[in-house]
């Protein structure tokens, strides 16, 4: 008896319960808030906007060959009398000229003890910090915070705004969504 009351009271509950499907946060693209700008300019400044710059390195690409300049010389046995010379060539080829980079950024009065706790939980609950929340914007975090951006087109240790936004631990405006 008691065995059909709790059968019964499983199948009620079954009954209730709602399908509910999550879906994961897209993943924003911080490469198109990137600001090009020639060398020396900076962007436009304005009161309570604070910006990073980053440089990306040049990509160059190096080839390397042998050619022969003298072949080997054989006797009539097919013995080597005189080895092959080389001579080794080298051409370099720049694919990627080095580029600087500008992004908004939270000001560094923002950046207090609280902020890089907050900031280091943040990037640990993606499994991208593991070592103690200090509150110091060290190396450790600095990397973690350029695995994070990465993914999202900008490869920098520096902070965006839009991915401290992302992170959760800047407030959204929401008039514009």
């Amino acid at each position: 008896m008691i065995f059909r009351l709790i059968f019964g009271c499983a199948l009620i509950l079954a009954g209730c319960t709602q399908q509910v499907s999550v879906t994961a946060p897209a993943v924003s693209n911080l490469g198109i808030e990137l600001m090009r700008l020639k060398e020396g300019q900076q962007p436009p400044q304005s009161e309570g906007t604070c910006w990073a710059k980053d440089t990306t390195p040049a990509v160059i690409e190096t080839t390397t060959e042998q050619l022969v300049v003298t072949d080997e010389q054989r006797d009539a046995l097919g013995k080597v009398t005189s080895p092959a010379t080389y001579q080794t060539k080298t051409h370099q080829r720049l694919l990627q000229d080095h580029e600087e980079v500008w992004f908004r950024a939270p000001c560094p009065q923002d950046m207090t003890v609280n902020f890089v706790a907050t900031l280091q939980r943040a990037l640990k609950a993606r499994g991208l910090y593991i070592a103690p929340v200090t509150g110091m914007m060290d190396a450790t975090t600095s990397e973690a915070v350029r695995q994070f951006q990465a993914d999202r087109g900008l490869d920098s240790p520096e902070l965006s705004l839009s991915a401290a936004k992302e992170l959760g631990i800047i407030a959204t405006d929401v008039s514009k969504i």
